[in-house]
């Protein structure tokens, strides 16, 4: 997820009490907290990088002591056996905070390349944003009016804004389930789904994003659990077949970085004048006509050389070479 909700659930964790496992110990809770996605410099070398390297090894079970140990020398904080403990603690909320999106985090590697992901939220949820911040206010406000003993409404809603986040993501996997028993059960232009995706809609919680694919055949449509869901309504797309163009593209460094990346993917193809376009969208992130940022093209020649390839939307010249 984005780094303010990190960066809350680390400040979270740290008035729990883990805060006082050192000076500047909150400093240290939402540093940790948010220290794995310092990967996200790939950002700025490019695309291709940055889906390669990102939500890598700095978001492993084996580096949390590491990255715990990185944020605790950021904030100069004194080493004590206690005060690691609790950065780990804040480094592993990263792991699952990402977990439960559907970007999917390797955190087994090197012994598996395994994305674990959990498809309830996206980037940002609001939702999830009201229980942090809920919790923040009903701190400022509780403290503020002094209502309670000192101290107790920072670690009472630092434990139910948890708590909440807890509640919150299993009720989103309930409907997750729900979502996909949904669209597993109709067919698609007379087509039986092999494979369902659900992804989360972050204006309703209760609207979920389909992907349905069928022999030939991949369905996008949205899924209402509150009202009756009609098949008809999905837009229906046909996947390009494979071909010797395609197989030239597949070859390429690029096409072999999406393909460890892409759970969902979509192959397009069509001649252009300097040969044969062939564009792989994972359908996580857009559809066919808006791919989104996770996209790879490649133009290959008639006598099968790859004159291009890489990430995003190869633009289409005006005029033939």
């Amino acid at each position: 997820m984005e780094n303010v909700t990190h960066t809350v659930v680390g400040l979270m964790l740290a008035r729990t009490g883990l805060e006082k496992t050192t000076r500047r110990g909150a400093a240290m809770m939402m540093i940790a907290a948010n220290i794995p996605d310092i990967d996200g410099v790939y950002y700025f070398v490019d695309a291709q990088r940055y889906i390669e390297y990102h939500r890598t090894y700095t978001h492993t079970v084996l580096c949390m002591p590491v990255m715990a140990l990185l944020a605790m020398l950021l904030v100069r904080a004194k080493y004590s056996w206690r005060a690691h403990v609790a950065a780990t603690i804040a480094v592993f909320s990263h792991l699952v905070v990402d977990w439960v999106t559907f970007y999917g985090i390797p955190m087994l590697l090197p012994f598996s390349t395994h994305r674990f992901r959990l498809d309830i939220v996206r980037l940002y949820d609001p939702w999830i944003s009201l229980i942090l911040f809920g919790c923040l206010f009903m701190t400022k406000l509780f403290e503020t009016r002094g209502i309670g003993a000192p101290g107790a409404a920072r670690r009472g809603f630092a434990w139910a804004s948890l708590a909440l986040f807890l509640a919150f993501a299993t009720w989103r996997m309930t409907n997750r389930e729900r979502a996909i028993a949904t669209l597993s059960a109709k067919t698609y232009e007379g087509v039986t789904p092999r494979r369902v995706t659900a992804l989360p809609i972050p204006t309703h919680p209760m609207v979920w994003r389909g992907i349905v694919e069928g022999d030939g055949i991949v369905a996008l449509t949205e899924v209402d659990l509150t009202r009756e869901f009609d098949p008809a309504s999905a837009r229906v797309y046909r996947p390009a077949p494979r071909s010797p163009a395609m197989d030239a593209a597949l070859a390429t460094q690029p096409f072999q970085v999406f393909a460890e990346f892409a759970e969902s993917p979509f192959a397009q193809q069509e001649s252009t004048p300097e040969g044969t376009l062939v564009r792989l969208t994972d359908l996580r992130f857009g559809a066919p006509e808006a791919p989104g940022f996770v996209t790879v093209s490649a133009i290959v020649d008639p006598t099968g050389k790859v004159l291009h390839a890489g990430f995003g939307a190869y633009p289409l010249p005006t005029h033939p070479r």
